[in-house]
């Protein structure tokens, strides 16, 4: 079927890990769920434009100059591809957001800030992609 809906917190707190919803050849989605205060990923950027939106509990977005956003329920976060930042759970109880990306979820990138490198399959370094993303007309 053409269209699904969903409810990410119940998905989340049945699944309680990150779960994807929708992985297309244009496009995937995701559930997001950190149970923990504390609980973050590292600094990383992917290859393609993005989105969060906060559904319950509060994320800290940290950024590689020290400067950080906050996200409450009904907040979103529009990030550009190759801009670095780190997800943390900075609220009182569990985090739940809901992402999505363009391009199929097999093509993106996982570039970790410290080794400038992709993570996933092949190492590609950031600025390859950088370059690509770059020649595809659009801002980092």
């Amino acid at each position: 079927m053409g269209i699904e809906v969903i409810n990410c917190p119940e998905l989340a707190k049945s699944t309680k890990k990150r779960t994807v919803v929708m992985n297309t050849r244009k496009m995937h989605a995701w559930v997001h769920y950190y149970p923990t205060p504390g609980d973050h990923d590292d600094m990383h950027c992917h290859n393609e434009d993005q989105t969060f939106y906060c559904i319950e509990g509060q994320c800290t977005m940290h950024f590689p100059d020290g400067g950080k956003a906050v996200l409450d329920p009904g907040m979103a976060a529009l990030i550009t591809g190759g801009s670095f930042y780190m997800l943390e759970n900075s609220g009182d109880g569990p985090m739940i957001m809901m992402g999505n990306r363009s391009g199929n979820q097999n093509n993106i990138k996982h570039i970790n800030y410290d080794t400038r490198k992709d993570l996933r399959a092949g190492g590609e370094p950031f600025e390859a992609i950088h370059e690509t993303y770059t020649k595809m007309g659009r801002d980092t």
